[in-house]
């Protein structure tokens, strides 16, 4: 029977398995992966809502109300670090910590068929999940303006982004996720300026461009709908993504393969999923550290309109 409803979908989506199988084996990180995305799966119904299907290391959800989609997100979050906090007998204590988990929420009218759902907020949903970073809560705007007052100032707002796939640009509300300067930046690298930056300027084989603040977030990578595109086989078509968050320019790491941030003084900033503070001027590598040769290296610099630009 098909029937359309207005619903929340929910994607989730576990990362960090691929260090377990290759340090526990196949069976043991078989079972613990197994096990998580079990004891994820089953904030679902707790939370008033329906597991419409498993993708993996993930799975799609859909709720009645965006608030039990959002409540049902943070207690999937909740229940990954208990698990990191009591992991399963016979699994090494650090290993679960490798594992982190992402969530992305899109609200709008579905078809559900079949036991599957399908439609624009699905799409958009799958689309978002490429764009979170770990720990990390994206919800669409339509989802954020149905939230409760006490909830909305958990978020705060990235704009639009440009999905895969579609035409119409989405703004998106972020929750959660490593959002603050990353140590090694603030320790090795030259302290940013007190007054806030007007742009960051990007520069990559022939391709030079300007971002200013309201142009955030700017998403680098292989596809050719990123904000800055960078074709090259190690780049992800999703790779990183630049925010603009308490007047600063911030990195986020949403690849596979990594980001690097050399910075003037020469020291690297290795972010695996995680986020720095831009400043200054330097190299961003893009799926290898900027010092090898074979790495896509995007130059980055950020600017003070009252400073003397070239």
């Amino acid at each position: 029977m098909t029937r359309i409803a207005d619903r929340t979908v929910l994607f989730a989506d576990l990362r960090g398995s691929t260090s377990l199988f290759e340090t526990l084996g196949n069976a043991r990180a078989t079972a613990l992966v197994a096990s998580s995305i079990g004891r994820i799966a089953g904030c679902v119904p707790a939370c008033g809502g329906n597991v419409v299907k498993t993708l993996g290391d993930g799975l799609m959800a859909v709720f009645e109300r965006p608030t039990q989609g959002l409540r049902c997100a943070t207690r999937m979050q909740e229940t990954l670090e208990s698990i990191a906090q009591a992991p399963p007998e016979g699994t090494p204590p650090p290993l679960p910590r490798l594992l982190r988990l992402q969530v992305a929420l899109a609200g709008g009218e579905v078809v559900e068929l079949g036991g599957d759902c399908y439609g624009d907020a699905v799409n958009v949903a799958a689309r978002l999940l490429d764009h979170a970073g770990d720990g990390e809560i994206l919800v669409t705007q339509r989802v954020f303006d149905h939230l409760d007052a006490r909830e909305q100032p958990r978020f705060r707002r990235l704009d639009s982004i440009v999905l895969r796939g579609r035409v119409e640009p989405v703004a998106v509300h972020v929750a959660g996720g490593r959002r603050s300067v990353d140590s090694a930046a603030t320790a090795f690298a030259e302290a940013p300026p007190a007054d806030d930056p007007d742009g960051v300027r990007l520069s990559w084989a022939n391709q030079e461009r300007l971002f200013d603040s309201p142009a955030m977030p700017v998403v680098l990578g292989r596809s050719a709908q990123a904000a800055f595109c960078v074709q090259d086989s190690r780049v992800s078509r999703t790779h990183a993504r630049l925010d603009w968050h308490g007047g600063s320019f911030q990195l986020t790491d949403l690849s596979s393969n990594g980001t690097y941030v050399r910075f003037a003084d020469g020291e690297v900033v290795s972010l695996r999923r995680g986020s720095c503070t831009l400043h200054g001027h330097g190299r961003i590598g893009l799926g290898g550290s900027p010092a090898e040769a074979s790495s896509a290296v995007v130059r980055f610099e950020v600017v003070r309109f009252g400073d003397t630009q070239t």
